[in-house]
């Protein structure tokens, strides 16, 4: 038989499967190690005994088994319904093989694991200003379907990049719960062009409530675009073209029905923000490996440096526009912050006891109403129900228009 084909006997009649090619054994020095029926030496764990003498013991099955199926993982059909134990040490089988590193492999193998263990495989994504990462391991983040934090400040995405599909894709939708998109050059437009399909077709980001815009060339006319976020309770604004006065205040409450926060939130410092699950280490091994890159590839980013040197002036205004202020601007940054939040009033009834004991010393005549038909202006914006969302349908203009009809 050819060593390196499957076959497979079923009622008595032996037929190869496919075109299935297993994995060839790992080259030795032995002319015996060539011969695929020849146990190979990882089969085997070598130890020394009392006297010290060399002595080997051969593995277990299962972790022959194991080894076995983790070099051939891109030939598995689907792991739902194995054990979570059994799935953690095939994907660590499979990781230490470098299996993720092969840009043939690696989507479908981790899309394998996404589709039976999903958060477990990763739960939380942090490419924070890492966006060479990002443009290399596209294929592969896409995989990463249950997420529920995903940072991709300074990943420079601009208006139109592919990425904003998968974001506001079915698959994202009953799972991410923070999403941070600051420092990525997002215009208007832009943004406009992210939430297109979750206002135009209502599906996408449906579970959402934490959004990071800052440090974007965002303006007041963008709110209205982010309305269709039905679960949104914090946002942060820092640093785009947004200033905060009463216009401002006003406009948030009434859009999105959010004030405005005296103290930054703890939401968006970035402290606990961090990539958890199976493919943490993942995620670091095409980092490392990323450094290696290839020749041509070295050649374009000096070329594109060259660039950078010579039209320094424009490269370090896009940085700052980017980025943060660092150094003795962080303390004026800090003053700057934007960060707005839904009131604990628009809660359950016993968050709303809590938020009224809090703030009875703020007497108003609104305190008594039991329902909501106040006139704008009458009561302060802490003390008010946030106003209804306005149905997706009536946010709809004719550059919404427009943009549909590009599809």
């Amino acid at each position: 038989m050819d060593n390196s084909a499957v076959y497979v006997r079923e009622r008595g009649n032996l037929r190869r499967v496919g075109d299935i090619v297993l994995a060839q054994p790992k080259p030795a020095s032995s002319c015996r190690r060539t011969n695929p029926f020849v146990l190979r030496r990882e089969h085997f764990v070598f130890t020394y005994n009392e006297e010290g003498s060399l002595r080997y013991t051969s593995k277990s099955l299962f972790d022959i088994t194991l080894l076995f199926v983790a070099d051939n993982i891109h030939h598995v059909d689907s792991l739902v319904g194995f054990p979570d134990q059994i799935g953690d040490r095939l994907f660590v089988a499979a990781e230490e093989n470098r299996v993720f590193l092969n840009p043939d492999i690696s989507p479908k193998a981790l899309k394998l694991f996404s589709d039976a263990y999903g958060e477990m495989v990763l739960r939380s994504l942090c490419l924070r200003n890492r966006f060479p990462l990002l443009h290399e391991r596209m294929d592969e983040i896409k995989t990463f379907h249950s997420l529920k934090s995903l940072d991709l400040f300074g990943c420079k995405l601009g208006d139109d990049h592919e990425l904003f599909q998968h974001l506001t894709s079915t698959s994202l939708a009953n799972s991410l719960v923070q999403l941070f998109i600051g420092g990525n050059s997002l215009s208007d437009a832009g943004l406009q062009r992210l939430t297109a399909p979750i206002r135009m077709m209502r599906r996408g980001l449906d579970c959402l409530q934490v959004l990071d815009v800052s440090y974007n060339p965002l303006s007041e006319r963008a709110l209205r675009y982010v309305t269709c976020l039905p679960k949104l309770v914090k946002l942060d604004a820092s640093g785009t073209n947004m200033k905060i006065n009463t216009g401002l205040k006003t406009a948030m409450w009434n859009v999105l029905g959010l004030i405005y926060s005296e103290k930054p939130l703890d939401a968006f410092d970035h402290s606990g923000c961090k990539t958890e699950g199976w493919a943490e280490q993942v995620v670091n091994q095409w980092e490392t490996n990323g450094s290696q890159m290839p020749k041509q590839k070295k050649m374009e980013e000096s070329r594109t440096a060259a660039l950078r040197f010579f039209g320094r002036q424009k490269f370090v205004r896009d940085v700052l526009n980017a980025a943060p202020l660092n150094g003795e601007n962080v303390e004026v940054s800090s003053r700057e912050k934007l960060h707005f939040y839904r009131p604990a009033t628009n809660s359950h009834v016993t968050e709303r006891q809590i938020s009224s004991a809090t703030n009875h010393q703020v007497k108003s005549p609104c305190n008594n109403v039991k329902k909501r038909k106040q006139e704008p202006g009458t009561c302060s914006a802490s003390q008010k129900s946030p106003p209804i969302k306005r149905s997706p349908s009536s946010s709809l203009t004719a550059e919404d228009i427009d943009l549909l009809n590009s599809y």
